[in-house]
Order: structure tokens, then C-alpha cells, then sequence
């Protein structure tokens, strides 16, 4: 087996393929840091990873726990768990989804969605592994909507394209056959984009032919670094690149608002969450001002309402909030830290991967202030290895013989357990208790 077979086609060959590579393989000469991450997507939603190649792509970047997180799918996870189990990675599954906020103080408002005001994405953390059939059956109707509507943006694109004399896309041959729709992954914009950029790719090249093209007939304006590593005929990332020249610009043209059909309410969703034993996170956004990564337009998403909004969650049945650290000031992660300890919600986090560019490094969480969320990540994984052997043992269970504890007190006994499981054997964790 290759490296490459850890990106192969069917579930069998890449497992076959991590099997032969090993532990050693993927670790040899690695220094192992304390960063985490829960929030890498594969290829069942947008990315350019497999759930085994997650896993050894974490391994090889020395980090010791990484957690699976697609949108709208849990059909990737238990792959995962098993290739992280050959590469001795301690490893969460969960979901994103997204919902509506009718009946909650945020209905209308815009939280951490950029398209659409009254619609929020959510996480499912800590999915025990006994309950991703009941996940994925919960999600279909989802999936189905989501699709529907991502035929007719391909047909609404395809009208843009064709004013701007470029090639169209065919959704099944072009969009469809890059996602793992067929068997329950999710397919999103991004898709619809990368589908569009290998179409260009083949027919102009790569470098100026094709920045030609983009500029002088699409009329899509490339400046600066992105118009820079567009012209370069050799370099590896040029889908990715060309997908984000066209994120801002296409986007908006071809986008179609969410059904009710795609996004439920937030209560039913929650309440879900919290029966199947998982953990319900909000996933923060915060405003843009200067962007602290650089890459932020200046815009507004909840901060201005973020004291009413977290004890709303609580309300609601949230049990944590997951955010992305690098994205943030230190000034706004100070606050919300403080609003999560006064409301008794979680901190999670998690830097979503999606593109080959990403490092799967978050140096930022080495520093003591951070300290705490690697505690998470490591209650994180015993939670959720522990409430598939018993549903009582879930976290925030009302049964958990811990659920009187102070949460910080839960959290730290639940991140030893992480950390002193053996994570070639996770379903043995119980027997730390």
C-alpha cells in the first residue's frame, strides 16, 4: 500500500493502507506536542482528507488528540475512530449542523452564520460511537434538503457562467462525484466552487492562461498574494486558491437561502443532542474588526448581544461552546471565557480544517490561558468513550454519579481518564473508573 491509498476510494482500502503504515510509520521522528484539535473535516463534507488520512495527518503533526467534524454527517466517524486507534491518536466524533432560532431571543438576528441571519451552526461533540446510526438517521432529511437546494444553485450558477463565457457544471458528474454524497457525506458550496476550479484547471492550465481567463472574461478581479500563488504553474494548493478567488465574488450570486427543511429548530435539535448522550455546542464566531488571522473581512456577529445570549443557551439545553481561538482578540476570548464559567457551559475548541493549505497545528493553545481546553478535549474523548459503554457516564447525563460535582471538578476527572486511556483499546476506558 502507498501513502496516497490513505486517500483511496472505498473505506477497506484505506484502512488497509493506515494498517500498513503503523503507528511508527506516521510518528517516527515526530515531536508530540499538547495541542488539540476537534474540529477537522474530511472528505464527507469538504476537505481534502479522508477520515484515515485525518488521523495520520494529526499523528504526523505531533498532536495527540484530533476529533472528526462534518457538516451535516456522522457518516465518516467510525472510519475515523479506527484509524486513529492503528496510529494511537486519542480521537472525538462529532457533527455540525445547522438550525433555526425561531422562539429564542436571537430569532432574526444574525449570530455566527455570514449568509443568514436566524440560521446558527451548532455542533454535536462527543458522539458515542453506539449512536451514530441513530445520528444518521436523524440527519437524512437533512442531507436530502440540502441537496435539493445545491441542484438548484448549481442550475442557477450555470446561468451566471454562461453570461460570463465560462464552462457550466454538470451537478452529477462534476459535483456529485467529488463528495461522498453517495454514501451519507454532505456537499456544499465549497463543492459547487471546487468542482468549477478543476473544470478550468483542465481546460486553461494553471498560471496565467487561467488567471487571464478569470480576470479578463469572468471578470473576477485576483489581487495581492491570491493573484500571486494563482500564477504559479506548479503549485499543489491551486484548487483550493481558485476556490477561495471565487468564495467572495460567486457566492453571493448563486446562493440560496435554507429551508426550515434543512435547518430545524434549535430546541428539537438540541434536545436530541442531549438524549443520544452527546454534548450540544455553539460554535462562537465573534466580531470581526482588524482580523487577528489577517484573512477577516470587518463584520459583526454576536458580540454585542453575547452576555444575553449565552444564558439563552443555557436555557435552551447548550452545554458548551466550542470556538476557534487564532480567530479571536484576546479581549474577546477573556469575555467569553468568563460568561461560559458564570452560565456553567463547556469550552471547547476546535480550528476547522478544510483545505491542504491549513496546518493542523494550533500553537496558540500551548499558552497558559489555554491551558484549560486541552483539559477539554481530553474530557471530551473520555466522555464520550465512556458514555458508549454506559449512557449514565455521558458528561452532562442527569444519572452521571458525578452530576453534583462543580463542572471545572468533572471536567478535570473526566481529562485524566483521557489522558490514561489506552487509546489502541478506547473501549476498555471504563475500566479507569
Amino acid at each position: 500500500m502507498a501513502y496516497e491509498d490513505l486517500n483511496a476510494p472505498t473505506v477497506a482500502e484505506r484502512l488497509a493502507a493506515v494498517r500498513d503504515l503503523g503507528e511508527a510509520g506516521c510518528k517516527q521522528g515526530v515531536q508530540q506536542t499538547d495541542e488539540v484539535n476537534n474540529h477537522v473535516h474530511s472528505t464527507y463534507s469538504f476537505s481534502p482528507y479522508s477520515p484515515t488520512m485525518i488521523a495520520v495527518k494529526a499523528a504526523e503533526a505531533g498532536l495527540r488528540t484530533v476529533g472528526i467534524m462534518d457538516h451535516d454527517s456522522v457518516s465518516g466517524c467510525a472510519e475515523f475512530l479506527e484509524a486513529a486507534k492503528v496510529v494511537n491518536i486519542a480521537s472525538t466524533a462529532g457533527c455540525e449542523i445547522r438550525v433555526n432560532m425561531d422562539d429564542t431571543i436571537m430569532q432574526g438576528r444574525k449570530t455566527n452564520n455570514p449568509d443568514e441571519p436566524n440560521i446558527t451552526y451548532i455542533a454535536f461533540h462527543g458522539i458515542p460511537a453506539t449512536k451514530f446510526d441513530d445520528v444518521a438517521r436523524f440527519l437524512k432529511p437533512i442531507h436530502e434538503a440540502r441537496i435539493r437546494r445545491d441542484r438548484k444553485e448549481v442550475e442557477r450558477l450555470n446561468r451566471i457562467l454562461v453570461e460570463r463565457g465560462a464552462p457550466t457544471l454538470d451537478f452529477d458528474a462534476d459535483v456529485m462525484s467529488i463528495s461522498q454524497a453517495k454514501y451519507g457525506g454532505s456537499i456544499t458550496e465549497r463543492h459547487i466552487l471546487y468542482a468549477l476550479s478543476l473544470k478550468l484547471i483542465e481546460e486553461y492550465g494553471m498560471g496565467q492562461p487561467l488567471v487571464d481567463f478569470v480576470e479578463n472574461t469572468m471578470k473576477i478581479p485576483l489581487a495581492g498574494k491570491l493573484r500571486d500563488v494563482l500564477l504559479e504553474a506548479y503549485n499543489p494548493h491551486y484548487a483550493y486558491d481558485l476556490l477561495g478567488a471565487f468564495k467572495s465574488t460567486l457566492v453571493p450570486e448563486f446562493f440560496l437561502q435554507s429551508s426550515y427543511e434543512e435547518c430545524m429548530t434549535v430546541y428539537r435539535a438540541v434536545a436530541f443532542a442531549n438524549s443520544i448522550g452527546a454534548i450540544p455546542a455553539y460554535a462562537y464566531l465573534g466580531d470581526v474588526g482588524e482580523s487577528p488571522t489577517g484573512d477577516k473581512k470587518a463584520e459583526k456577529f454576536e458580540d454585542d448581544f453575547l452576555d444575553d445570549l449565552l444564558p439563552e443557551l443555557a436555557k435552551i439545553g447548550f452545554q458548551a461552546i466550542t470556538y476557534m481561538p487564532p480567530r479571536n482578540t484576546r479581549e474577546q476570548l477573556a469575555r467569553l471565557q468568563r460568561l461560559c464559567k458564570e452560565n456553567g457551559l463547556m469550552e471547547i475548541s476546535g480550528v476547522d480544517i478544510n483545505s491542504s493549505r491549513q496546518s493542523f497545528n494550533c500553537p496558540i493553545l500551548l499558552e497558559p490561558e489555554f491551558a484549560h481546553l486541552a483539559d477539554a478535549a481530553w474530557a471530551l474523548i473520555a466522555h464520550e468513550k465512556l458514555a458508549a459503554a454506559d449512557p449514565n457516564l455521558a458528561l452532562f447525563h442527569p444519572d452521571n454519579p458525578m452530576v453534583d460535582w462543580p463542572l471545572e471538578d468533572r471536567i478535570a476527572r473526566y481529562a485524566d481518564i483521557g489522558r490514561r486511556m489506552d487509546h489502541t483499546q478506547p473501549e476498555k476506558a471504563i475500566e479507569l473508573l
